[in-house]
């Protein structure tokens, strides 16, 4: 098989922001193929096997992150719309939203607190640094909110997006595990623990599994970034603050 046409055509594409717009499409392209294949098992996780390939070409080709970014950045701003998009299947739950208030309210305040404390106590029981830590905290929300939220908060905003991002694709993947284990069989239970839990990442694999699950996961998911946005850094400034 001739090569060459592929390889000037990489050429072609590395020179132009297209490079990091369809390295990004072609990896997700490969990575649903293989999660379809598998009969969309949970540990075949597209976004993880896209994060794999795509990680795999920068460092073959040698391209820098920064001129991946200038193509893959037409995704990112897809991501907004897709967000503001899961209002459609909450609003058909609406009923059932609001006579599960006091429940859902319950969970979102139980869900975030185990998130921030646990990972705290982890993070300094193994002596990671005070950057390391703040970095850590907004783990369980999207990753531009926890980069917003780590830049408040004395974290990095890079190394924020990372933990995010990898939080997302563990919970997407071992969610339903956990979930079996613990005999949580309600499926907006389900979905709402994986939306608080993974954020973004596993409210689109509650929507592949069943659509209450990810109606819920969309309420979780949309709740606790914006309950982290406020809340977080407002806590550090009041803890930063000199005492009276």
């Amino acid at each position: 098989m001739n090569a060459q046409p592929f390889f000037e055509l990489w050429v072609y594409l590395a020179a132009t922001p297209l490079a990091g717009l369809t390295i990004t499409l072609v990896a997700y392209a490969v990575g649903w193929w293989s999660y379809a294949r598998t009969g969309m098992h949970p540990l075949a996780n597209p976004v993880l096997i896209a994060v794999v390939l795509i990680v795999g070409v920068l460092a073959a080709t040698g391209t820098s992150y920064q001129t991946y970014f200038d193509g893959a950045q037409f995704v990112h701003f897809l991501l907004g719309p897709a967000v503001v998009g899961l209002a459609v299947p909450l609003v058909r739950e609406w009923s059932s939203v609001r006579r599960l208030a006091i429940p859902i309210a319950g969970a979102l305040v139980a869900g975030s607190t185990v998130a921030l404390v646990s990972v705290v106590a982890i993070a300094q029981g193994l002596g990671a640094s005070a950057a390391t830590v703040h970095s850590l905290v907004p783990k369980s929300v999207t990753a531009p909110i926890a980069m917003g939220i780590a830049e408040k908060i004395g974290g990095l905003p890079a190394l924020a997006a990372v933990f995010a991002v990898t939080t997302g694709i563990i919970g997407a993947a071992f969610g339903k595990f956990v979930l079996d284990a613990c005999r949580i069989r309600d499926w907006r239970a389900r979905g709402f623990a994986l939306g608080l839990a993974a954020h973004g990442i596993g409210t689109a694999r509650a929507f592949q599994v069943n659509a209450d699950a990810g109606a819920f996961a969309g309420l979780a998911f949309a709740l606790h970034g914006l309950l982290a946005a406020i809340l977080l850094p407002l806590g550090y400034l009041l803890l930063q603050a000199p005492p009276q």
